[in-house]
């Protein structure tokens, strides 16, 4: 039996950032990985994005610190020796309905203290991103947007949470938690048992598993498929900043992201599904969206790569009659 005074759940953005922090103080701690190696889950499948909180309910916690985290994210990249492309966001629409979501997020995000927020005029959008489709109607310019590597920011910050003392269990597939006789936890792999006086829930799309081994059910995690296309290099000049696309119509819009690579990512569909397989229809659909976005991206000739991914779980609620 292993006895820490902290196990962290999960090898992600999450779990290996956690451990980083706990190392700020006496303690000891082990981040447990059911996978070979850290950030192979969700944080590996996202679309990279540093949010400024401008589309946040205003007043919540969520918001407070997203709001934080985006004005400060380059010094903790710099603390890290991580790559962080502040090339700010915008956010266009072409039609009343979606200007009308823009003006509602540049409320939102001033409520929420988010700095320098602008609304553009057509010529404006196009003064910034002269590669969009002529007929854009308003742009929502957000400077402090930003985006990293994940697998890159992940990494640094594992790294420094081992160099700093805390233990690294790759492998290692926690079966089942309990609370023993002395108030500790207990967490059961296949042939070992850890103790912890507290456990950091990091797991992923495991977590509401875990969580409902210790607590009344409370929420599902319901994951879904997306599909992105990675444009090469040779297309990087298409694009100066975060562009996300505000669909007419209640549906998923468009992400363009220039990354610190010096691709382009675009993405993302979002449909139900259990495999990681890319699907035609989610490929076609982007080909569609970015022709109407961005016309003159030159779609079929510089496709680096594309695949389908899972996205960041949601949480789903569950009354007290077990309903979703």
């Amino acid at each position: 039996m292993k006895s820490y005074d902290v196990i962290v759940l999960g090898g992600g953005l999450l779990g290996c950032f956690a451990a980083r922090n706990l190392m700020r103080y006496d303690l000891k701690v082990a981040l447990l990985e059911k996978r070979e190696d850290i950030c192979t889950g969700i944080s590996r499948s996202n679309t990279a994005i540093v949010y400024s909180g401008c589309d946040i309910k205003p007043g919540t916690t969520k918001a407070a610190m997203t709001v934080r985290a985006a004005k400060n994210f380059h010094t903790l990249c710099d603390e890290l020796g991580v790559r962080f492309s502040r090339c700010g966001s915008l956010m266009v629409s072409f039609g009343e309905n979606g200007t009308k979501v823009l003006e509602r997020k540049l409320e939102m995000g001033r409520e929420n203290g988010v700095s320098d927020m602008r609304l553009l005029s057509r010529e404006e959008v196009l003064a910034l991103e002269p590669n969009l489709a002529p007929d854009v109607c308003h742009g929502l310019f957000v400077p402090d947007t930003g985006t990293v590597l994940p697998w890159e920011f992940c990494l640094a910050g594992a790294e420094n949470a081992a160099a700093n003392g805390a233990e690294f269990l790759l492998n290692t597939e926690v079966l089942d938690i309990s609370r023993n006789a002395e108030g500790l936890y207990e967490l059961r792999t296949a042939d070992e048992i850890f103790t912890a006086r507290a456990v950091v829930n990091a797991a992923g799309l495991d977590s509401d598993k875990f969580h409902e081994q210790i607590c009344e059910p409370s929420i599902r995690i319901v994951p879904t498929l997306c599909d992105y296309i990675m444009l090469d290099t040779k297309a990087f000049s298409h694009i100066r900043h975060i562009v996300f696309h505000e669909p007419e119509q209640k549906s998923k819009g468009l992400t363009l992201v220039p990354t610190v690579d010096g691709n382009i990512l675009i993405g993302s569909t979002e449909r139900a599904g259990e495999d990681y397989k890319t699907s035609q229809e989610g490929m076609q659909q982007l080909f569609d969206m970015a022709a109407r976005v961005m016309p003159s991206l030159p779609m079929d000739q510089m496709i680096r790569s594309f695949g389908a991914m899972r996205p960041n779980p949601y949480a789903v609620h569950i009354d007290e009659n077990g309903e979703y």
